[in-house]
């Protein structure tokens, strides 16, 4: 049934179909200029999405205004009311015209640019020889055996890592993909890969079925794909056979001997029970509740029974204990966890030397429960050499660096460390903490926005905000990220310190009361940044020892803390130091 033709010359004269036009072509290069520099402010993954169905919703409303109302010489009055002689629809159509030639314009020019410069340059910063292994999908029908698919895609990184021009993505980003909608362009951008590794595997009483397929992320093409079906028996040979399918694929080079090959997960006894109890401690310690800590702990013991010399099941034992000890225990409870730690990482060390994780295992004891600042920096070190490609072993290395003042080296290693697990919400977090230490608050926040944008729900990111926003001088801004910190201990931290620079010295004095109330025992170094904020010496240094009796483990910050190095030239802070095992501000040319 056809539009009545008196209907058609309306919606031609009141412009209806030229305020449409404009209005679409307003919508496509505002959605255009918002995706291409929503991500340089942080902005969320989905908000060029909403705001294009924001404006589909819109359109209705926005036909109906250009029918209903029509410019005028005197403004804008409802159509009815226009007699016909006065009326200017031609003249406004004229206009429209040429506003509709110039937003489209625009749009063409964003759209060349997007294509042109930012794609370009998008593809250049992604090397060719780059791949994220994505959690093979379990199709086992068992839930239980998610930790055997995991553990499958976990040891595929480790050994593709042994190539040396290969930059593989580490599986705290890949798996975050984990029955994703996202195509294969989009995953390779967030991931900054230009290949992608995906499939399945079955794993059925003594046989296993694995699907690989090796995909190039720009287009979604296949470069390489199998099926195998072998005996759960021959399960390292399959991975081994399917790393060396896909480095062939990539033309990768395998690196030249070194004990960088001596990276795996795998018990040197080729014992698959005690690798598949490994890999079931690995899949719990990354669920990290208290009572998947029980269950990691007892899954690498079980490991390391049935296989002694298992050098990383060694390694992952030291690592939740001393995980378990820092989240859950105190007291005897927390000394007996860590000395556990201690005896599991010595042991990884001297069974396998060669091997990264235990040297890591290691300096995280050193670092939390020792307060071994230089024993700490060591052994991160070595793993570094040991692991090259590992994004882990780069960022332990950082905090350590960082603990004793050198800031740039840690900025450095950080982002090195990033660019590896590129989607990791908290390295960007620590990277935030050593920027705005410097006074780079510009970056700082670009990075802790980014830890937003990745995990909206994080503990402690708008705290990180707040600081920016006191380093800045900006109380209402550091106030309003404090407010909207998760509910909980951080949240109480930073509003303490939000309304120290705010005008209701009240509300201050009652904020810091309740912090201390509530969390004397476990906040010892943020009520000495309160303190610091209020030019209370005395008390900052009596919150600092407190801190230091109390074992606080944010006493690895002090030499990045911009509140209490308010107070460095004090000789209660070289003291402190010396205390500590720190150096002191004359020691490291790198403190802020």
């Amino acid at each position: 049934m056809s539009v009545p033709s008196s209907i058609l010359f309306e919606l031609r004269r009141r412009n209806v179909f030229r305020a449409g036009a404009l209005y679409i072509g307003a919508i496509w290069a505002l959605a255009q200029g918002i995706a291409q520099l929503g991500p340089v402010f942080g902005a969320p993954d989905w908000t060029t999405r909403a705001f294009a169905i924001a404006g589909a919703i819109g359109f209705p409303f926005w036909l109906a205004f250009a029918w209903f109302f029509e410019f005028t010489p005197e403004g804008l009055k409802r159509e009815r009311d226009v007699e016909p002689s006065q009326s200017i629809t031609h003249q406004t159509g004229r206009k429209l015209d040429f506003w509709i030639i110039g937003v489209l314009a625009v749009a063409v020019v964003l759209l060349l640019t997007n294509q042109l410069v930012f794609r370009r340059d998008a593809a250049a910063a992604i090397p060719n020889q780059s791949i994220a292994v994505l959690p093979l999908a379990n199709e086992g029908g068992n839930a239980d055996e998610q930790y055997f698919s995991d553990g499958l895609s976990e040891d595929l990184i480790i050994t593709l890592s042994r190539f040396a021009d290969l930059k593989v993505i580490s599986r705290g980003s890949s798996f975050k993909f984990r029955d994703s909608k996202d195509d294969s362009r989009t995953m390779g951008a967030k991931l900054g890969v230009a290949h992608l590794l995906e499939g399945s595997v079955r794993r059925v009483g003594d046989a296993v079925r694995v699907s690989a397929a090796l995909v190039r992320a720009m287009d979604g093409s296949t470069l390489w794909s199998e099926r195998y079906d072998r005996p759960y028996s021959d399960l390292f040979a399959l991975q081994d056979e399917i790393s060396g399918a896909v480095a062939s694929a990539l033309k990768a080079k395998l690196l030249a001997g070194g004990t960088v090959l001596a990276q795996t997960d795998r018990p040197p006894s080729g014992n698959l029970d005690a690798y598949n109890a490994y890999l079931q401690g690995i899949f719990y310690s990354a669920r990290a509740t208290e009572a998947d800590h029980v269950k990691a702990v007892a899954h690498f013991t079980k490991a390391i029974e049935l296989d002694p010399d298992y050098a990383r099941a060694w390694a992952g034992l030291s690592t939740e204990w001393t995980g378990y000890a820092q989240q859950f225990l105190e007291g005897e409870a927390a000394k007996t966890a860590y000395a556990e730690a201690r005896k599991a990482a010595d042991k990884a060390v001297q069974l396998q030397p060669g091997l990264a994780a235990g040297y890591a295992a290691r300096a995280t004891l050193l670092r939390n429960a020792d307060f071994d600042w230089v024993g700490a920096e060591a052994d991160s070190r070595r793993a570094v050499e040991l692991a090259p490609a590992d994004g882990g072993a780069k960022f332990s290395l950082g905090v350590s660096l960082a603990t004793v003042g050198r800031l740039d080296e840690a900025i450095h290693l950080t982002r090195e460390a990033i660019g590896i697990n590129p989607l990791r919400a908290t390295w960007q977090s620590w990277l935030s903490t050593y920027l705005s230490s410097l006074g780079r608050l510009d970056e700082a926040e670009a990075a802790i926005r980014k830890s937003l944008s990745l995990d909206p729900t994080g503990s402690g990111y708008y705290e990180q905000l707040t600081i920016i926003g006191i380093l800045r001088g900006d109380a209402a801004a550091a106030l309003a990220a404090a407010q909207r910190e998760p509910e909980g201990s951080w949240q109480d931290i930073a509003v303490a310190l939000a309304l120290q620079i705010g005008s209701d010295r009240a509300a201050a004095d009652a904020a810091l009361q309740t912090l201390i109330d509530k969390d004397a025992a476990l906040a010892s170094m943020q009520i000495a940044d309160v303190y610091a904020l209020r030019r209370d010496a005395d008390k900052t240094f009596e919150w600092l020892d407190r801190a230091w009796v109390g074992r606080d483990p944010g006493i690895d910050g002090l030499l990045f803390d911009s509140f209490i190095l308010r107070f460095r030239d004090d000789p209660r802070f070289a003291v402190f130091c010396k205390k500590a095992g720190f150096p002191t501000v004359t020691e490291s040319k790198a403190l802020p």
